[in-house]
């Protein structure tokens, strides 16, 4: 079957970054709950602010500090509201796609001193299954023209490019490091070709 997005329902979000449109997405893939945080009349707009944001429940809705992805989260919708303009597509990828039950497994091997990378491979996963052919689709359900990604992650970039996406720019997403996830974000830079502080791991 052919994969395809339905936008179910819109509704207000009013969040302290500011007031958003919710969209709720249905998709031929999965029975996953892909969304879309928008911000403004992004139909027919070039360079729109554009955040692809797979889901982190440890640091989106717990604040881990293990990863970097809740204060990603949280940079996106400001600099989106910011803007005036924009959209956070959220997608239902626990775990660079893996889910939440090998994430957590992950998290305890790399307490044993593998890295986010080897313990993905130890599981028997690749370091990042995420796809973005829903992300694309959403876009262009919405008629985005042309974005700016807001994004450490070339491989995000690549990707969606190849889907038919024009990525004008980016953006970065880059927050501070805290002792907790300095390993984790050097991982990234070293091993997956992230941009963070000056190209650089964090020391």
């Amino acid at each position: 079957m052919k994969l395809s997005v339905e936008n179910l329902v819109q509704t207000p979000i009013p969040t302290k970054h500011g007031a958003f449109i919710l969209h709720y997405y249905r998709n031929t893939k999965d029975s996953k709950e892909h969304l879309a945080l928008v911000k403004g009349d992004v139909a027919g707009q070039k360079n729109v602010p554009v955040r692809i944001h797979s889901e982190c429940f440890t640091g989106d809705v717990l604040g881990s500090r293990r990863c970097d992805c809740g204060e990603q989260l949280d940079m996106a919708m400001h600099l989106i509201n910011e803007a005036g303009i924009g959209v956070l597509v959220y997608l239902r990828q626990e775990g660079r796609g893996i889910g939440l039950l090998k994430k957590l497994q992950a998290y305890n091997l790399q307490d044993q001193g593998l890295d986010t990378v080897d313990a993905n491979l130890h599981l028997g996963h690749l370091p990042d299954e995420r796809d973005y052919g829903i992300a694309a689709l959403i876009l262009q359900d919405l008629q985005v023209q042309s974005i700016r990604l807001i994004t450490n992650n070339p491989t995000k970039i690549e990707g969606l490019q190849k889907l038919g996406i024009e990525v004008l720019g980016r953006m970065s997403a880059e927050v501070p490091a805290h002792d907790e996830n300095a390993h984790y974000l050097r991982t990234k830079a070293e091993k997956m070709a992230h941009w963070l502080p000056g190209g650089k791991a964090i020391d």
